[in-house]
C-alpha cells in the first residue's frame, strides 16, 4: 500500500472527523437510549428502548437488494472463470526486489532463540504476578493512606498532593495510575481479581498508545523496555528507534523516513481476504484466501513520528507498569469498588465489596464495560454493574462460569445501555508457527455469517478470533468423555475448508488457514464471549452529560467503562491509554480541590469527540461485515466498495495515529 506524506497531519484528523460524523449520524439509530434522570438510590425507573440479544441482520436498502438478488435467475457462467493472480500474492515482486537490496531493512525471521526469549519473558512476568510482587499486602495495607479521611477543601501542593483512587486493574487502570503518579499525585488502584493471571493472548499496542505511554512514563517506555520486550512488530525490521523526547514530536525527520519506508511497502501485509470462493465476472472473481484489501500501518505511524505497532504479552505489559509506573504497594487485589458517595466540601468515599472504606479527592472508574462506577455515576439499573471479567484475570474464568456469564450478560446489558453487536466470539492463542508467518502479520477471512481474524502473537504463536453471527446468550455444550471438544467441533464445522468434503452449513469451503489455527489449539484454551459495545456521545440527550460526558463531581470514567468498542480497529486499549494521558494532564493543572470537577469535565469533553469517532468507525466496520458478501458481488458497486475501502484506510490510520490527543 503506497502511503504519501502530506505537509499538515491535522488535515487528516479534520477529514476523518468529518467523514466519521457522517457515518455516525447515519448508523446510530440502534444506539439511541433514553436519558436517565433517576437518582443513584432509585435507578429502577429506567425504561430502555434498546433491543438486546438480537442477531445482527441486514438493514435499509441491503434487505431489498438481498431479496432481489435471490429472486433473480442464477447464471453459472458468471460465477466461473479465472481469478486475478495478483490477489494471491502476499508480497508483490517489486517489494521483494527492494527487500533483497543490501541496504533495505529486513524482518528477523522466527527462530528458536527468539521464541525462547519471548516465552521466558512471559513466564517470568507471570511468576512475578503470582507471587504478588509489587502488590499491597500485610502491614502496608493496614496503614495505607486511603484508609484515613481526606483533609477536605485545600490547596494542592507537593506536600499535600491530590489523592486518586482507581477502580479496575486492567490496562486502563494501570496506565491511569501511572499517569497520575507521574504528575505527583498519591494513587491507589483496586483490582477485583485475586491475581494478575496469565490468560488469553498478547495485547496489541498501536502507535498512538505507544506515544501516550512514552509521554506518561518514559521510565516504562525506556527502562521498562516496552518496545524491546515486544513479541512481534508490524514491520520487517527490529524496533525502529525514532529520536524523540517524551513530551514532544519527533526531532528526527520522520516524514522523510516514512516516505522511503512506506513507498517500499516494508510492512508485512495487513488486510481483508475472502474466506471462500466468491464473486462473478461482472464484479470480480475471488478464490478462497484471495486478498480483497491490503493496507499499510507502518507508513502513517512513521509520518507522525511514532513507533510502529507492537504486540506484547499481557503479563509483560502489566509487570512493566507495576514495576516502573508507580510505587510498590499501589495495587490492591481482591478489591472491588461497590459504591461511592460524595463528601461535603469535596472528595469521595469509596466502599469496597467487603465494606472497607477508602477516602480520596478523585475516583476514576476503569472497571470495564460493565462498570460499577458508571452504574452509580449515571444512575443506571440495579443490575447494570454485574460481574465483569476484569482486565487482570477475565480470561481465567472457567467454562462453567463463562456459560452463566453469557446468559446473565443479556440482563446486565439491558440495564447498562449496552448494545449487543450480533456476534459471539471464540478466541485462543495457538502455539503454532503459521504457514504464512513470514509474509502476513494480520488478516481477516470474511464470510456471510462469520469471519476469522488472525494476528502474529510472536514466538511462533498465532492469536485468532472467530466471530459468528447469532443471538446473544448462546453457550456450548459441556465437555464430556463422549464429547471432549464441543467448541473445537463446532469451529471445525463453521470453517470447514476446501480440503474437507462438503464445506460449512451453507456449502462454503473456507481457506484452510482458519482450520490450521483452530486445529493447533486446545479445547481448554478457547474462550467464548458475546461482543457488546456502547452508544457514542450523539446518542444522549442529557445536558449534563453533554457538558461532562464521563464525569460528575469528583468521579470520572475511562477506557471501556466510558467507551466500549468493537475490536475491528484494535483501538479499545489504545484509547484507554490516551484517556489516561489526558486525565493526568488535566488533573495536573489543579491547584485547589475546588477545581477538580472542572478538570474532570474538561478531560471528558476533550476525549469524547475523538473516542466517539473511533467508536463509530469500529461499529460501522462491524455492521458492514453483515452485508459485505452482498456488496462485493454486485457489478460496479462491489469493485467501488473495495476501492473506497482501500483508499479510506490510510486516512483512518492517520486519524488514529496522531501524536496529539
Amino acid at each position: 500500500m503506497v502511503s504519501t506524506p502530506f505537509s499538515n497531519g491535522r488535515t487528516y484528523s479534520i477529514a476523518a472527523a468529518t467523514l466519521a460524523a457522517v457515518f455516525l449520524s447515519s448508523s446510530t439509530n440502534a444506539f439511541i437510549t433514553p436519558t436517565h434522570h433517576q437518582s443513584r438510590t432509585n435507578p429502577s425507573s429506567s425504561t430502555l428502548s434498546m433491543v438486546t440479544g438480537q442477531q445482527a441482520s441486514s438493514f435499509g436498502p441491503a434487505t431489498l437488494i438481498r431479496s432481489l438478488k435471490k429472486s433473480l435467475p442464477q447464471i453459472p457462467f458468471l460465477a466461473s472463470g479465472p481469478t486475478n493472480p495478483s490477489n494471491k500474492i502476499d508480497i508483490p515482486d517489486h517489494v521483494a526486489t527492494i527487500l533483497a537490496q543490501p541496504a533495505a531493512p529486513q524482518r528477523v525471521a522466527e527462530n528458536d532463540a527468539r521464541t525462547a526469549t519471548i516465552t521466558a519473558r512471559a513466564t517470568a512476568a507471570s511468576a512475578d504476578a503470582k507471587e504478588l510482587k509489587g502488590m499491597l499486602v500485610g502491614d502496608e495495607d493496614a496503614s495505607a493512606w486511603w484508609r484515613s479521611p481526606t483533609p477536605g477543601a485545600r490547596d494542592i501542593t507537593k506536600e499535600e498532593p491530590l489523592r486518586v483512587l482507581v477502580a479496575g486493574g486492567g490496562l486502563a487502570g494501570l496506565v491511569t495510575a501511572a499517569a497520575c503518579h507521574a504528575k505527583g499525585m498519591k494513587v491507589a488502584l483496586f483490582e477485583q481479581a485475586s491475581s494478575y493471571a496469565p490468560y488469553g493472548g498478547p495485547i496489541q499496542i498501536q502507535s498512538n498508545a505507544l506515544r501516550a505511554i512514552q509521554r506518561i512514563s518514559p521510565k516504562c517506555f525506556e527502562e521498562g523496555g516496552l518496545v524491546l520486550q515486544a513479541s512481534s512488530y508490524a514491520s520487517y525490521g527490529e524496533p525502529i528507534q525514532i529520536q524523540s523526547n517524551a513530551l514532544g514530536p519527533s526531532i528526527a525527520s520522520p516524514r522523510n523516513t516514512s516516505r522511503n519506508w512506506s513507498r517500499r511497502g516494508l510492512s508485512r501485509p495487513i488486510g481483508l481476504k475472502i474466506g471462500y470462493k466468491k464473486g462473478n465476472r461482472l464484479a470480480g472473481l475471488y478464490d478462497a484466501g484471495d486478498w480483497l484489501v491490503r493496507f499499510d500501518t507502518l507508513g502513517p505511524a512513521l509520518e507522525a513520528g511514532l513507533q510502529p505497532t507492537i504486540v506484547v504479552d499481557r503479563p509483560v505489559i502489566q509487570q512493566i507498569l507495576v514495576k516502573h509506573g508507580f510505587p510498590t504497594g499501589t495495587v490492591r487485589i481482591q478489591s472491588r469498588v461497590q459504591s461511592y458517595e460524595d463528601i461535603d466540601g469535596g472528595g469521595v468515599i469509596a466502599t469496597l465489596e467487603d465494606g472497607t472504606k477508602c477516602y480520596a479527592d478523585v475516583l476514576v472508574g476503569a472497571d470495564g464495560v460493565w462498570s460499577q462506577i458508571r452504574k452509580n455515576l449515571h444512575g443506571l439499573g440495579e443490575g447494570a454493574g454485574g460481574f465483569a471479567a476484569s482486565g487482570a484475570a477475565g480470561g481465567a474464568i472457567d467454562d462453567k462460569e463463562a456459560r452463566k456469564l453469557a446468559r446473565d450478560t443479556i440482563k446486565i446489558a439491558a440495564q447498562a445501555d449496552r448494545r449487543y453487536s450480533g456476534f459471539t466470539c471464540y478466541a485462543a492463542l495457538a502455539p503454532h508457527r503459521a504457514s504464512n508467518i513470514e509474509t502476513v502479520s494480520y488478516q481477516i477471512l470474511l464470510g456471510e455469517k462469520k469471519y476469522f481474524v488472525s494476528t502474529d502473537g510472536g514466538g511462533e504463536r498465532q492469536q485468532w478470533f472467530a466471530l459468528i453471527r447469532e443471538p446473544a446468550g448462546g453457550v456450548d455444550e459441556e465437555a464430556t468423555e463422549e464429547n471432549p471438544t464441543p467448541k473445537l467441533d463446532r469451529l471445525r464445522r463453521e470453517f470447514a475448508s476446501i480440503l474437507t468434503e462438503g464445506g460449512d452449513a451453507d456449502g462454503n469451503q473456507w481457506d484452510p488457514f482458519a482450520l490450521e489455527l483452530i486445529d493447533a489449539s486446545d479445547e481448554s484454551d478457547i474462550k467464548r464471549r458475546d461482543l457488546y459495545d456502547g452508544a457514542p456521545l450523539l446518542a444522549t440527550f442529557d445536558p449534563q452529560r453533554l457538558l461532562s460526558p464521563w464525569a460528575k463531581g469528583s468521579v470520572a470514567l475511562c477506557g471501556d467503562a466510558a467507551h466500549p468498542m468493537m475490536p475491528n480497529l484494535g483501538q479499545g486499549g489504545c484509547q484507554a491509554t490516551e484517556d489516561a494521558y489526558r486525565l493526568g494532564e488535566e488533573l495536573a493543572g489543579v491547584t485547589h480541590t475546588g477545581q477538580i470537577e472542572g478538570a474532570l469535565a474538561k478531560y471528558s469533553r476533550v476525549r469524547v469527540i475523538r473516542t466517539s469517532i473511533i467508536q463509530g468507525f469500529a461499529q460501522l466496520g462491524s455492521d458492514l461485515l453483515v452485508d459485505f458478501d452482498l456488496m462485493m458481488t454486485i457489478p460496479f458497486l462491489g469493485p467501488f466498495f473495495l476501492t473506497m475501502t482501500q483508499l479510506s484506510m490510510p486516512w483512518i490510520l492517520r486519524f488514529l495515529y496522531t501524536p496529539e490527543f
